[in-house]
């Protein structure tokens, strides 16, 4: 018998992160949207671009909600967002005026507070951004971007523009928010983020390999995700990168549960 306790009143928007599309078969988010659908929840994606800014990620997922709101005859959505992709959702509620169809924004190691390893690397030659830009833009059009701008978004992490973003984008009424954070304990503990792990805990502390605690924290704070033993959540592992749980001397971590967990309370909040 099919579980329907993630049977939420308003169907679920997926919202990734950086340097990812929605891809059909490739999917960003693991086995987690999968696991939402066997248990009742009705599954969308963003499908934003992968390096666009902001304001032009949170317009594509303007329209992609308002072809949610008319395919399914819902008044809402609930957006769960991992990384840039939370603070496109907060645009797209605040700045956009688009509160009213969102019922809920989620969001999973979103640098809301912007990152200070960001401030240093900003100092550095804007021609070496540039060279990379060209590209990184280049292969995000070949790979279905519209709007690619790799510099421009790469300074969006930055405090400065984090600070600013923040005071011109509150909270919008009436929509619940929530946030989580992940924390590796050792740069062992991802290969894939190891070297920025290292990075960034010399400039910041604790962090997912791309994102503090701190930087996530904001209007509804959950929890930070350590998973168990020594090894702790990175921030690939918070998406589910490799499609599997986490082990360590017998103990389990699945990240998969964390989600049907958050959607489960979702649906008991009337969302």
């Amino acid at each position: 018998m099919k579980e329907l306790d993630c049977e939420t009143r308003y169907p679920i928007l997926l919202v990734h992160g950086t340097g990812f599309r929605d891809v059909k078969g490739i999917s960003y988010w693991g086995r987690i949207p999968k696991a939402l659908k066997a248990h009742g929840a009705a599954v969308f994606f963003g499908g934003q671009d992968s390096w666009a800014t902001v304001e032009k990620n949170a317009d594509a997922l303007k329209h992609r909600v308002s072809e949610i709101l008319e395919q399914t005859g819902c008044e809402k959505v609930n957006i769960i967002a991992h990384s840039k992709g939370g603070l496109e959702a907060r645009y797209l509620a605040s700045s956009l005026g688009m509160g009213q169809s969102i019922a809920s924004i989620t969001m999973i190691s979103t640098p809301n507070r912007g990152s200070k390893t960001m401030d240093v690397l900003a100092r550095l030659p804007k021609v070496l951004f540039r060279m990379a830009g060209l590209f990184v833009n280049g292969w995000c059009r070949l790979i279905g971007d519209k709007h690619p701008d790799f510099c421009a978004a790469c300074f969006q992490f930055t405090t400065k523009w984090a600070q600013a973003f923040n005071e011109s984008n509150p909270d919008a009424e009436g929509v619940v928010y929530r946030s989580y954070a992940g924390a590796m304990r050792s740069w062992r503990s991802d290969l894939w983020m190891g070297w920025p792990n290292i990075v960034i805990g010399l400039f910041e502390g604790e962090n997912d390999g791309m994102v503090t605690p701190e930087s996530a924290r904001w209007t509804g704070f959950q929890e930070v995700w350590r998973g168990v033993g020594g090894r702790g959540v990175s921030h690939m592992d918070e998406v589910d990168f490799r499609r599997r749980p986490l082990k360590r001397g017998g103990a389990v971590f699945d990240i998969v549960d964390c989600y049907v967990k958050m959607v489960c309370e979702l649906k008991t909040q009337g969302l």
